[in-house]
């Protein structure tokens, strides 16, 4: 069963210091170092990078570290938190988990700033 931020309740509230997405390169490298163990925190989705900083769901003893430094995309597509489950490959999914996927990169883009784009990510 898939779960959506929908079908949990949670609506995403717009985020007033909302900026217009940015386009930059990041390396995965510089992506894993943005973990939630020394500060910023990113997420990314779909090849694109989110800074959820702030947001203690992310941070190390939150329920959602696992997606912390990393691109996120199938997993979120699963509602599935398993660390094996966390990677960017998404395209052989079933049409219902691509429209959860979407659901999760809509919820984020109206919640958090782009930061860039995971360099080399052919995810989009």
């Amino acid at each position: 069963m898939s779960v959506a931020p929908s079908d949990v309740g949670v609506e995403a509230k717009e985020n007033p210091s909302h900026h217009a997405p940015k386009d930059d390169p990041i390396s995965l490298a510089e992506l894993a170092k943005c973990d939630g163990s020394s500060g910023t925190t990113y997420v990314a989705i779909k090849g694109h990078v989110f800074d959820v900083t702030g947001n203690k769901s992310y941070m190390v003893d939150g329920p959602y570290h696992v997606f912390a430094g990393k691109d996120a995309s199938r997993a979120l597509a699963m509602s599935s938190v398993k660390p094996e489950d966390v990677r960017p490959d998404w395209a052989d999914l079933g049409a219902k988990e691509k429209g959860v996927l979407e659901e999760w990169f809509n919820f984020f883009s109206k919640r958090y700033n782009i930061v860039g784009k995971v360099e080399g990510a052919s995810n989009f």
